[in-house]
């Protein structure tokens, strides 16, 4: 029988038994099963959070699997919620998740509460949506994004998603690193906010690297309503 304090040996090392326990009472969504998402589920699903859902109604196709870290060539046309789905259970025998095969949309009418959203898809209409639903339920969300070797990321609170202009922009394309780079940075602040630890918020996290191949960090206030 596998111990709760074996399996989450390191992190208890780190905060102690009792906030790696209070994480097993935090309920958390993530928007899209794609690139970001996947690599959520694999750095979050074998954290300790009581409950993760998965909300995604794509299926794998191939030119996904080369940065979408979660997928195998066994699991192409199948529906990506669920596939992230049964990898953190095979990875962590305490995580309970379910799989939402659904648009967000309807996502947002089953009335769930969570203690924090994260944001993992591909578009701003879908962002816009995510900050309105997170805000009518009182709940912070966590916003990033992603485009050949940058990305951002941002803890929202009070602030607008607003201040970002909905566009028909599309990515010319994406190295599979820069996914994997954002979604920690991601991670690191779903976790760290669940732990109770501090996490800044309302301020846009931008990374990119320069011509000369340096990394650069770039930090901006977000506007508050």
């Amino acid at each position: 029988m596998i111990k709760t304090e074996d399996y989450f040996k390191r992190q208890i090392q780190l905060w102690g038994e009792a906030t790696q326990a209070s994480l097993e009472n935090k309920k958390i969504a993530i928007i899209g099963a794609g690139g970001l998402g996947s690599s959520l589920a694999l750095a979050l699903g074998t954290s300790g959070i009581g409950q993760i859902d998965m909300v995604d109604f794509d299926t794998v196709s191939l030119h996904n699997i080369h940065r979408q870290i979660a997928f195998t060539l066994n699991d192409e046309e199948k529906l990506k919620a669920q596939v992230v789905v049964d990898l953190m259970k095979s990875k962590n025998p305490f995580v309970n998740a379910t799989a939402y095969d659904i648009s967000f949309e309807a996502f947002s009418e089953l009335g769930n509460r969570y203690d924090l959203i994260l944001d993992a898809t591909d578009n701003l209409e879908t962002r816009e949506a995510i900050d309105a639903y997170a805000k009518s339920i009182n709940t912070p969300w966590i916003y990033a994004s992603v485009e050949a070797f940058n990305g951002q990321v941002c803890f929202f609170e009070e602030a607008s998603f607003q201040v970002f202009n909905t566009s028909d922009h599309k990515p010319g394309g994406i190295t599979a690193p820069i996914v994997m780079h954002i979604a920690s940075l991601q991670a690191n602040l779903a976790l760290r906010y669940l732990a109770g630890l501090s996490v800044v918020k309302d301020k846009l996290y931008y990374l990119y690297f320069n011509d000369e191949g340096e990394l650069i960090t770039q930090k901006f206030d977000m506007p508050k309503n």
